[in-house]
């Protein structure tokens, strides 16, 4: 016979065991938000990291580009002694006008440095440019006549690829002008240019409403008419501009100018051919002249320019910026 009570004791079901402390937590209410900031903190870190170290790499470009316009703009600055013997250089770069890198201004201010240094045994102009304006390439020869006379410095013209027009202007002040066989030299003429635009707003049908106080105070109008006498008057003073420009050249050249028919007419030529029209004297460059016409190798850069940052500073109106890189002046530098 069997026993009741181990009967009933064998049909109980098993003990149910004790919950762990972590299964525990994870029924606590809130813990999927807990799990989500966390993980919404720790992309938002990452986030910020990576922003950082992004502009820590911009501005380590920023830093490098501003260091390596410095060294190029100011290369040996520290070292140049403009006591021991040494070639001036001056660039003249570009197109010649007022506010450019190439304005009288700025030329006049290193020639001045140039021939005031006692180190200076003659004074280079390194030439590359198009030409520009009358008025600024007058200023430039004047000056560099002056300087000549009160220093009693030579100064040598070195021609690179194009040295027309204004450019001309000014190198004929030099002593002697050296070029390379293919370079341009010449351009000895003078022009005014424009567009005259009555004919398109007359088949428009546009009528041009001008009002001037004085009969020829709009005579250079694109959209006005020019008269016979405007014309002439015009031409007359290109032809007076001309003249001048064509004296410049007598005088600097004197004898050595072959002149032609085409001489003045605006006619640029070859290095080889100016040298044959004693337009040029001889072919050479710089590093030539220093060492075999100046006898003093070393080459000090007196040239004036506008540092880089700088101009992008005035460019962007980053007044900051601008301020910082006024203390990055040019100076004297080895080339």
């Amino acid at each position: 016979m069997n026993d009741p009570v181990r009967t009933h004791q064998e049909s109980e079901p098993p003990a149910i065991p004790p919950v762990p402390p972590q299964a525990k937590g994870a029924e606590q209410p809130g813990w999927e938000r807990a799990t989500l900031e966390r993980l919404a903190f720790a992309a938002l870190n990452e986030q910020k990291a990576a922003r950082r170290w992004t502009l820590f790499l911009r501005l380590s470009w920023l830093a490098l580009f501003v260091l390596a316009a410095w060294v190029l703009l100011h290369r040996g600055a520290s070292g140049a002694d403009k006591s021991t013997p040494h070639t001036a250089v001056v660039e003249i770069k570009g197109e010649i006008a007022s506010g450019g890198e190439a304005s009288a201004d700025l030329i006049v201010t290193a020639l001045r440095s140039a021939f005031e240094d006692e180190g200076a045994q003659a004074v280079v102009l390194l030439i590359n440019s198009p030409g520009g304006s009358p008025v600024q390439a007058g200023i430039v020869n004047d000056e560099v006549r002056r300087l000549k006379a009160k220093h009693k410095k030579p100064v040598y013209a070195v021609v690179e690829e194009s040295c027309a027009s204004a450019a001309y202007y000014i190198a004929v002040a030099a002593d002697r002008i050296f070029v390379d066989k293919a370079s341009i030299v010449g351009s000895i003429g003078v022009l005014m240019d424009g567009f005259g635009f009555t004919g398109l707003m007359d088949k428009l049908g546009i009528e041009r409403r001008l009002m001037t106080a004085g009969v020829n105070k709009g005579f250079l109008d694109p959209y006005s008419p020019q008269t016979e006498t405007q014309r002439a008057y015009a031409q007359a003073m290109l032809d007076q501009i001309h003249k001048q420009f064509i004296d410049v050249v007598k005088t600097g050249r004197g004898a050595r100018l072959k002149q032609t028919p085409e001489t003045f007419s605006g006619l640029f030529w070859s290095g080889e051919q100016a040298v044959a029209l004693g337009l040029a004297d001889e072919f050479g460059s710089l590093d030539f002249v220093a060492r075999e016409v100046v006898k003093a190798e070393e080459l000090v850069d007196y040239t004036v320019r506008d540092n880089v940052a700088e101009r992008l500073a005035k460019r962007f109106g980053a007044a900051m910026g601008e301020a910082a890189v006024h203390a990055l002046k040019t100076v004297p530098a080895l080339r």
